[in-house]
């Protein structure tokens, strides 16, 4: 349960995520995954065309707009983007 479209806008989240199955670190893997990459994957699997949408989403919150996905795709609803938010806010890491 990884993605790694997520190194387009939290690199150092990926990385972490890349040395803690380096060094077989099931805590932090598992951390990351229950509090990070499972809630992104939720949002992520709501709509067919969301893996794209949402890297272009949390490249705009972190500061690198993309512009909006082309259709026939379509970019996150506002509730989702303040999902999107809230769980890059809580990482604490860009």
């Amino acid at each position: 349960m990884y993605s790694s479209a997520v190194f387009n806008f939290m690199p150092q989240l990926a990385m972490d995520f890349y040395h803690a199955i380096a060094k077989d670190d099931h805590a932090t893997t598992n951390r990351l995954l229950d509090e990070f990459f499972l809630p992104y994957l939720a949002i992520r699997n709501r709509k067919a065309g969301y893996a794209v949408s949402i890297v272009k989403a949390g490249a705009r919150l972190v500061g690198h707009d993309g512009g909006p996905v082309r259709a026939p795709l379509t970019d996150l609803t506002e509730e989702e983007h303040a999902m999107l938010d809230q769980l890059i806010k809580k990482q604490n890491v860009r």
